[in-house]
């Protein structure tokens, strides 16, 4: 039971750090951190994590990438649902905790966005649903080749956090003006479910396109990395 508990806490550390930094400091007046604040933001949970529970759980935090670990034949896939369950749990617990820290401000409205991933008129920055679903899957595709990548027994040995994290970072660059970034269906779920509504209406999207983009990645890196 370690192992879930350690995804379960990690993945409510990356989405209560992540999504955290999107709805309390990004637009902070004159002080915001704003896409690159949040971009590190969820790059170092994730950093910090891989040091803190790596060693317990292999620190996925994250439905896809459990799936594309699976598919790349680094993951037993009686741990599959467990690993994805834990993950969902940590990620809603984390939307509870940060609903409440947000919710103490007068005004609040979960249903403005809470950090929730969307398309159309909900992305950032109008971007379309097949913009959306292209950049998911294409994004979700390049973290776990990296990931495989990074963690493979011919890798620099310790270095993997570092090249994850920052990989993320990267990601969070591209893409949080087109979805908010997802590329983890945990982290959608965890705060679509308090912003209601439009957020539960378009989360099917960052279910399907992340888990997409997995197996493509493991596709990817077995193409190119297998021995």
């Amino acid at each position: 039971m370690k192992k879930f508990g350690a995804e379960l806490f990690g993945t409510f550390w990356l989405v209560l750090g992540g999504c955290g930094s999107a709805v309390l400091a990004a637009a902070f007046p004159e002080l915001g951190i704003g896409f690159l604040g949040v971009a590190l933001a969820f790059g170092l949970t994730v950093l910090t994590m891989a040091f803190a529970v790596g060693h317990i759980s292999g620190c996925h935090l994250n439905p896809a990438v459990s799936v594309g670990l699976w598919a790349g034949g680094r993951f037993p896939a009686r741990d599959l649902l467990p690993y994805i369950a834990a993950q969902v749990l940590g990620a809603i617990l984390a939307g509870a905790v940060l609903y409440i820290i947000a919710s103490g401000k007068a005004g609040f409205d979960a249903s403005a966005g809470f950090a929730s991933n969307g398309f159309g008129e909900h992305s950032p920055g109008g971007y379309s649903m097949q913009a959306a679903l292209v950049t998911e899957i294409v994004m979700t595709a390049m973290f776990i080749l990296v990931i495989l990548g990074a963690t493979d027994k011919r890798a620099p040995q310790n270095l993997a956090p570092i090249a994850i994290g920052l990989c993320l970072t990267l990601i969070h660059l591209i893409s949080i003006p087109v979805t908010n970034t997802s590329v983890n269906p945990a982290r959608s779920t965890g705060v679509a479910l308090f912003a209601g509504g439009w957020a539960i209406a378009q989360l099917w999207l960052f279910w399907v396109a992340p888990i997409a983009g997995g197996m493509l990645g493991a596709a990817m890196y077995r193409l190119i990395g297998r021995e």
